[in-house]
């Protein structure tokens, strides 16, 4: 379980949550459901502040209805719980808000607890050596990874079909050939699904974006993105085809 990125704010998925407190996610919607209702009738209280409607893909490749929960929104549904289980949430869910927050006020400190520090000079010669000898290894691939790789987030698929000189049409339907993302609907409301043998891999994710509909109502829409683990497959599938990103192109023609 991990917290998710809706529009620079953190939230929980309902489903989390709804395993968190040991409730079925449909009788966690209904309540939450009610909450929101119980909201509108003040003009002061704008339930978007605790709960966004958003969706999920289930494994029958069905689109469901589910909620983001902001941290007040587990606030909230932490306050309507007693004895052991809400305590157990109140726990997680702030834990889980103070890392995140922790990881934002302090990148460095979190950067540094994710390599190891030599304590003497030899163990620094013996890292230095095994850094560069996973370098030799991995070249020609290595001028890719070091501009393209390592750059955090998620990615769509237009971002990375520019890496190869694709578009994201031309991209989607090789995917697709290949058995890797499939289309469900169509015209405005086709969305791509990734296969249910990837989809336990890290390779993607959901994320939901606000627009506003022709009445003027705010919706949620989930566009499938791509994670570094996911670019990585990619890259490694057409590359097993012979196609090769733009810039390696270039290195093999000596540009």
């Amino acid at each position: 379980m991990k917290l998710l990125n809706f529009e620079g704010r953190s939230v929980l998925n309902s489903r989390d949550v709804a395993e968190m407190i040991g409730k079925e996610h449909k009788h966690l919607m209904r309540d939450i459901r009610t909450y929101i209702n119980d909201m509108q009738d003040s003009p002061n209280l704008d339930p978007r502040q605790f709960f966004i409607e958003s969706t999920y893909t289930s494994d029958q490749n069905k689109i469901l209805p589910c909620y983001l929960l902001t941290k007040q929104g587990c606030e909230f549904v932490a306050n309507k719980l007693t004895g052991k289980k809400g305590n157990q949430f109140t726990a997680q869910y702030v834990s889980l808000f103070n890392s995140m927050k922790e990881q934002i006020s302090n990148p460095v400190e979190q950067a540094l607890k994710s390599f190891p520090i030599p304590r003497t000079m030899g163990e620094a010669l013996r890292l230095a050596a095994d850094e560069a000898d996973q370098l030799a290894k991995q070249k020609p691939k290595v001028d890719y990874y070091d501009s393209q790789m390592r750059n955090p987030g998620l990615m769509t698929t237009t971002e990375i079909a520019k890496d190869f000189g694709w578009s994201a049409k031309k991209l989607n339907d090789f995917l697709h050939d290949h058995h890797v993302i499939y289309p469900v609907g169509s015209g405005k409301k086709k969305k791509w699904v990734i296969y249910q043998k990837y989809a336990d891999k890290g390779y993607t994710q959901y994320e939901p974006y606000d627009f506003k509909k022709i009445n003027g109502q705010h919706g949620i829409k989930n566009n499938l993105k791509w994670t570094q683990r996911g670019k990585k497959f990619i890259y490694d599938l057409l590359a097993d085809f012979d196609i090769h990103p733009v810039l390696e192109q270039m290195d093999l023609l000596g540009m």
